[in-house]
């Protein structure tokens, strides 16, 4: 599917001319996925972050300068830690035969097992809206794939 058209003021961060590549910022991000209709909040540590049908993604930039994406997905379900064994089977599964998200699992203070995804982009040279919107597409859609699978490893999957 090809990005849809954007615009802005002159001011806002999609301005100018689209195929200009511009530092990655939270507002670039931002503006493309409020382009896309993806609602999204600033979290307690300044993240952007959104809820999809079976887990959370943040959209976290990394990096000195910041020019790394990470679009991070949480899985929905948690699992007793003693289910870590099994996630790691799982990921280990989805790692060998999927590029993205790479998958992982992460155990709270709390002692509940989450599996987590994550997409990473350097794009220390800047990205147009253009490309921005497609790695985020990506980010999005294979992590909620990945939400998904872990639903129906839980035996909570939506019909």
């Amino acid at each position: 599917m090809a990005s849809p058209e954007f615009e802005d003021g002159p001011d806002g961060p999609l301005a100018g001319h689209p195929s200009t590549l511009r530092p990655l910022t939270q507002d670039l991000v931002a503006a493309v996925l409020a382009n896309r209709g993806h609602a999204v909040t600033t979290d307690a540590g300044g993240d952007l972050v959104g809820r999809w049908e079976d887990g959370h993604i943040w959209f976290l930039r990394a990096g000195d300068a910041g020019e790394l994406l990470q679009v991070r997905t949480v899985a929905g379900h948690a699992f007793p830690v003693d289910s870590v064994p099994l996630l790691h089977e799982f990921c280990n599964t989805w790692n060998r035969d999927r590029f993205w998200p790479k998958a992982f699992v992460h155990v709270d203070d709390a002692g509940h097992a989450r599996v987590c995804g994550e997409v990473i982009a350097d794009l220390e040279r800047g990205v147009t809206p253009h490309q921005l919107d497609r790695l985020l597409d990506q980010g999005i859609s294979t992590g909620c794939r990945l939400a998904a699978e872990v639903g129906r490893l839980a035996g909570t999957a939506r019909p």
